[in-house]
């Protein structure tokens, strides 16, 4: 590990990858920011602001914006992921050829791909086969962009294999408004952010109907035990689904306006269809996708997750919320002796 590094890429300029660009520019690294649209680019270069998707937050002048890809994975041995979890995959194949076993890939990205049923974590891992496990990072918890961009006090967690590694890290990205967590364990990190999406949704539908308090906190709570369940299947330490990566990141994207899976649900529990939702917007609600992920894995697994399959059935077989509902509450009882199970 090299602690003198000053250079660190940024793939992907979305509200969230442009925050972390630009608070480790306040901290005094030079960051190349590669961005899809050139459009952002421009408005980067030109205005320092990134008005399609952090709008009214001025950025460091440290920040180097890019449409070429091979540039800034070429130029830095420290790279932070922020590109939506369904082209993780292609945008790791592209960048694989100037990745070295030695280089660092941190993913701030939060899904399940479709096919294959892998994290982040994991789609990293195969489509960059010589780098070294140890040097794959995942940076997650409750954390909306803005409210970074803005400097709000915000508390996340950073995991590898290699705690050493998680802890360098850690280092690079602590500031006095942004405190930072080390783990061991990536893929319960991976799992608690991406699955939470999918109970937002849920939540959302709760909050849409106007049915109170006691549901969503129903919801909250034995969602948290939906992803307890898949996570302990998949080999995560059951330990992580209690710290800010699983109940820190449900709690919020599952009670906050800024949410966008949140949102989604709302509006479905509104009556909105899913096809008007994603018509009049112009971000990616991962939890939409990973739904269809996360309920085929479950099948595979042969895992109980009421809440996962009603949404599911909400999004994809265009189901009524408020049926998912009354089948949650009059689903056959079980003898579970204890409510995390």
């Amino acid at each position: 590990m090299n602690k003198n590094i000053k250079n660190i890429g940024v793939i992907g300029a979305g509200s969230w990858g442009t925050a972390i660009a630009n608070l480790l520019a306040d901290k005094g690294y030079l960051i190349d920011l590669w961005a899809y649209e050139k459009e952002v680019k421009n408005n980067i270069l030109d205005k320092h602001e990134n008005t399609l998707f952090l709008p009214n937050i001025k950025l460091s002048k440290k920040i180097t914006p890019f449409n070429d890809l091979k540039k800034v994975a070429t130029k830095n041995k420290i790279l932070i992921i922020v590109v939506p979890s369904h082209i993780m995959r292609n945008i790791t194949q592209k960048i694989s050829k100037y990745i070295n076993k030695n280089s660092i890939i941190i993913t701030a990205s939060k899904g399940i791909e479709e096919k294959t049923h892998l994290t982040m974590f994991g789609v990293i891992k195969d489509s960059i086969p010589q780098l070294n496990e140890d040097n794959i990072v995942v940076l997650s918890g409750p954390s909306f962009a803005n409210e970074v961009a803005n400097k709000v006090p915000t508390v996340i967690s950073v995991a590898s294999k290699n705690i050493d590694i998680a802890i360098y890290i850690q280092h690079i990205f602590a500031t006095d408004y942004f405190r930072v967590y080390v783990n061991n364990d990536p893929i319960g990190l991976e799992l608690g952010g991406a699955i939470k999406n999918i109970i937002a949704i849920a939540a959302g539908f709760v909050d849409g109907m106007e049915l109170g308090f006691n549901t969503r906190a129903a919801v909250i709570t034995r969602g948290l035990a939906e992803i307890r369940r898949i996570g302990i299947k998949l080999g995560a330490n059951p330990h992580t689904f209690s710290g800010l990566s699983c109940v820190g990141d449900l709690i919020l994207t599952c009670t906050g306006n800024l949410s966008r899976n949140y949102t989604v649900g709302k509006l479905l529990g509104k009556g909105m269809t899913l096809d008007e939702i994603q018509k009049s917007r112009k971000t990616v609600a991962e939890g939409v996708i990973n739904t269809k992920s996360v309920y085929n894995l479950a099948k595979k697994l042969d895992i109980e997750l009421p809440i996962i399959n009603e949404v599911y059935k909400a999004l994809y077989e265009k189901t009524c919320p408020k049926d998912s509902i009354k089948r949650l509450m009059t689903r056959e009882l079980g003898n579970e002796t204890s409510e995390l199970i």
